[in-house]
C-alpha cells in the first residue's frame, strides 16, 4: 500500500484560500467512488491561524504506480482544475507501509 500525502498554500485573501480549499476538498472526497484504485481519501483544510498552508490529503492506493493512475484519472484532473490559478505551494510525500 502506497500513502500520497499533499499539502497545499493557496493565494488570495484568507476568504479566497478558504473558499478555494472548501471546494477542493469537496471534489477530493468524491474521488474514492470514481477512481478504481483510490483506496481512500482524507481531506482536511487547516484550522490553525497561525500556520500558512491550507490543506492536506491523505491518499491511499494499492502501489506505486498507482498514484500515476489516480494523478492521471478525469476526475482528479477536474477536481485539480479547481486550484488552477490558485496555487502558491505544493509539498508532496509517497510512502509504501
Amino acid at each position: 500500500m502506497v500513502k500520497h500525502v499533499v499539502v497545499f498554500k493557496f493565494t488570495g485573501t484568507p476568504e479566497e484560500r478558504l473558499d478555494v480549499a472548501t471546494r477542493f476538498r469537496e471534489a477530493l472526497l468524491a474521488l474514492p467512488a470514481q477512481i478504481p484504485v483510490l483506496e481512500s481519501m482524507e481531506a482536511g483544510i487547516n484550522s490553525n491561524p497561525s500556520e500558512t498552508w491550507d490543506l492536506t490529503l491523505t491518499a491511499v492506493v494499492p502501489a506505486m504506480a498507482d498514484v500515476d493512475v489516480y494523478a492521471k484519472h478525469p476526475a482528479h484532473v477536474a477536481a485539480a482544475g479547481i486550484i488552477t490559478g490558485h496555487t502558491a505551494g505544493r509539498a508532496c510525500v509517497d510512502y509504501e507501509f
